[in-house]
């Protein structure tokens, strides 16, 4: 190979600049994401711009003989990602030649500059002057001093790659997958690529000796131009997983690269193209390679599901993605489930065998019934169906599994059966943190105080950017801990002002501590805030009745029994606002009305529920105790 060209502090061309000092590829002055090995390939090739690179000289820099990567696939991938972000082609190259066998050539015009990208100035003459500086005159003593200078520190720090490379592999046991970026050219296709983001992290969360970071806490990094380290240390992981999606077609091209968080080191990369028709087996696939490059054991029964895939119908697969999109929010909202469930619909119309399908479409069956949305009684008949496809067609679903322990607890009254389905939910499924979430709420309404807080915890390890408060506060509530639920419901509000649950859980703390004229401006915020939730709106009734306000309490038991006229309104939320008049007959009526429909509310509330302890003492209530016969605490 011949001699390099010196070695510039920048190297330009077309619109890019290589800073060789930062390591840092950018566009007109903006930073790419382009890491690792594949940016340390593309300073050796502009290095040695016009000539041949050979395959052993890059091995040599950059791969040592005992690195635990393949040589021929690193290099490959490495130069398939320079070309991603450069829009090269390996058929018809602008940038990158390919020598078959041999290795490697830059050949578009390059100069060096030594100043960081400016855009060309217009003097007071009207004549353009750029501040690029020209090839450097070598006979300057001071220039030369200068260009061996940067060629020096340029070589120190590719020894110093090399060298680094040779260590040992870093131990990964916690990973974050970054938000794909969507390199189809049509910003249409932002959906896909933050579903295939989603579906890779899903398939991830199946390893069990792994801890993968959920879908709602890194799709805030999503465009983000934060270092890598300081994500990995704002998420508490060791790998990160970033990448990119091209579709075109029926073709679906995933470029992705595993990454060291703490130090930014690249680890390995690869590239997968497949037909839509087997996106469930890629997805498995990948899951697989990066656990055999971290090293982590894959159970058999992991490795049987990897190897027992089926071909979706591409139309359906899509239909999924723009479903999922909707319900994965850390704000998921009733409106979000409504849009959603026309695309499950669609996409198992399209491809009756598809198990996720059914899996979303119970998840909104049942939500729009715990956001009182529809009455249990509509809601159950087609979540309860749509899980029996699902589990008919894949029983490894574990998503699916904690959907039938939230009906098994709030429709079927089964204690026992819930807790055996949030157990499965979590063996097959380790890492989905909403499963940990909903087994703490039962583990808190059975009084199990301290195991419930610790699996929200859990849940809020493997998604820190959902709200730990929001989900202590739930846990406190269920307990009647109020000084802990005061104090976390603060918590949220501090960090989610705009989140009308942490009005209604403060103001419950008020309540709880007998403060229940601070509580009333707090309930009015809730409701408010949710449009009008009927537990909030009840709650307020319960504490105007509470506070001697009878007139406006009355005022809202109407309105909610002229909403139940129009929409489904629970018994029980009617029940408690009667309880707070002290008409205790009515209540009751309320209460066995929710007991014979199957109110959800009913079991979930009867045990801790501060606005019904008038009702406590009588038989009647005790009564209804014992035909729910609620578990109580261990």
């Amino acid at each position: 190979m011949s001699a390099p060209v010196s070695a510039a502090r920048i190297l330009r061309f077309d619109s890019f600049e290589l800073d060789l000092q930062a390591g840092e590829l950018r566009k007109r002055g903006i930073k790419l994401r382009l890491q690792g090995q594949p940016i340390q390939v593309l300073g050796i090739l502009l290095q040695s711009a016009g000539n041949l690179v050979t395959r052993e000289e890059l091995r040599s820099q950059l791969w040592s003989a005992d690195t635990f990567v393949d040589f021929d696939h690193s290099l490959h991938n490495a130069i398939a990602r320079i070309r991603e972000v450069l829009g090269d082609s390996a058929d018809a190259p602008k940038y990158i030649e390919t020598l078959p066998r041999r290795g490697y050539r830059f050949i578009a015009p390059l100069e060096e500059v030594q100043a960081p990208w400016m855009e060309p100035e217009t003097s007071k003459t009207g004549v353009t002057q750029t501040t690029v500086a020209r090839r450097p005159d070598l006979g300057s003593g001071f220039l030369v001093t200068l260009v061996a200078c940067l060629a020096l520190g340029f070589a120190i720090w590719m020894t110093w790659q090399h060298f680094y490379a040779k260590s040992a592999a870093p131990v990964i046991r916690s990973l974050a997958v970054l938000p794909l970026q969507n390199f189809s050219g049509d910003p249409a296709q932002e959906y896909f690529a933050d579903g295939m983001t989603e579906e890779l992290i899903t398939e991830l969360s199946r390893i069990h000796a792994i801890k993968v970071i959920s879908r709602t806490s890194i799709m805030e990094y999503k465009g983000t131009k934060k270092h890598l380290p300081q994500i990995a240390r704002e998420l508490g992981v060791d790998g990160i997983l970033e990448g990119s999606v091209r579709r075109e077609g029926d073709q679906v091209r995933i470029t992705v690269q595993l990454l060291d968080g703490p130090s930014d080191r690249h680890l390995w990369s690869e590239d997968y193209q497949r037909e839509m028709r087997g996106i469930l087996d890629l997805q498995r696939d990948m899951a697989q390679a990066i656990a055999r490059q971290i090293r982590i054991e894959v159970t058999p029964q992991q490795q049987a599901r990897a190897n027992s895939g089926r071909a979706v119908n591409p139309e359906a697969y899509e239909a999924y993605l723009r479903g999922r999109s909707y319900i994965t929010s850390a704000t998921l909202t009733p409106q979000d489930l409504k849009t959603a469930q026309p695309y499950f619909e669609e996409a198992i119309r399209k491809d009756p065998g598809f198990a996720l399908g059914y899996v979303g479409l119970a998840d909104c069956y049942v939500y729009l019934a715990l956001f009182h949305q529809v009455s249990p009684a509509s809601a159950v008949g087609p979540a309860r169906e749509a899980l029996r496809k699902a589990m008919e067609l894949d029983d490894g679903i574990g998503e699916a599994h904690a959907t039938l322990a939230m009906l098994t607890w709030v429709q079927d009254w089964d204690w026992a059966g819930a807790e055996r389905e949030f157990d499965t939910a979590i063996a097959l499924a380790p890492n989905f943190g909403c499963a940990h979430l909903l087994r703490g709420y039962f583990l808190a309404w059975q009084g199990q105080r301290s195991e419930a807080l610790a699996e929200i915890a859990k849940s809020g390890q493997l998604d820190p950017g959902y709200s730990f408060a929001a989900s202590e506060s739930s846990a406190h509530a269920l307990v009647r801990d109020y000084d802990g639920l005061l104090t976390a419901s603060r918590k949220e509000l501090a960090a989610n002002p705009k989140e009308w649950a942490g009005h209604y859980f403060l103001a419950t703390a008020y309540e709880g501590m007998g403060r229940r004229a601070e509580a009333i401006p707090e309930y009015q915020k809730a409701i408010a805030m949710s449009g009008d939730a009927q537990e909030a709106v009840a709650a307020l009734g319960h504490a105007y009745a509470a506070t001697g306000r009878r007139a406006e309490a009355e005022n809202i038991l109407h309105g909610l029994e002229q909403r139940a006229k129009r929409e489904y309104v629970s018994p029980y939320w009617i029940a408690t606002v009667h309880a707070g008049l002290g008409d205790k007959d009515q209540a009751f009526v309320f209460l066995e009305k929710a007991y014979a429909e199957k109110s959800w509310d009913l079991p979930s509330e009867l045990q801790s529920d501060l606005r019904i302890d008038n009702l406590r003492s009588d038989p009647r209530f005790q009564d209804l105790s014992r035909r729910l016969n609620i578990p109580r605490a261990r």
